[in-house]
């Protein structure tokens, strides 16, 4: 990625739904050489997609924890599995495959407390692999929209 791509990425970060015009404008750019780059980068799967952002309270979700859980056995299959059968659910944001005394680290929104325990006792200790489990709420978060492109030693 050079300075232009970072520029682009950047911006597209910070606002996805402007036309390719309004970004050729802010880059200082031909239309036609945005566009052109923005199509290299979707297809070098720099960018992979474009999302709306939604407030979780609005759908209901207004509880998030994060789950450190360990797994045995330990292999490749087991992992794949857990992890696969763990994103289908709908309380599930994201799963982390993670170093250290924890295997996974599992993101969850809910609805309230109740259904936080509900998730934990009837589909997490449910299933025959996990050996372990601990739960944190999030009381706040903040997180960053644009992620810059890091410089290179």
């Amino acid at each position: 990625m050079d300075e232009l791509d970072a520029a682009i990425v950047r911006e597209l970060q910070r606002d996805a739904r402007q036309t390719n015009r309004e970004l050729a404008r802010q880059l200082g750019i031909a239309p036609s050489t945005c566009l052109e780059r923005v199509r290299l980068l979707r297809s070098r799967k720099v960018i992979r997609g474009y999302h709306a952002e939604v407030d979780p309270t609005a759908l209901n979700r207004s509880i998030e924890a994060f789950i450190s859980t360990r797994i045995r056995p330990l292999n490749r299959d087991v992992i794949g599995t857990f992890k696969a059968a763990l994103i289908e659910l709908p309380e599930v944001v994201a799963v982390f495959v993670v170093a250290g005394d924890e295997d996974f680290l599992i993101q969850v929104a809910v609805q309230d407390l109740d259904h936080l325990h509900a998730f934990l006792i009837d589909r997490l200790s449910h299933r025959r692999e996990v050996i372990s489990f601990k739960s944190q709420i999030v009381y706040q978060s903040a997180h960053k929209q644009v992620r810059e492109l890091l410089p290179t030693p």
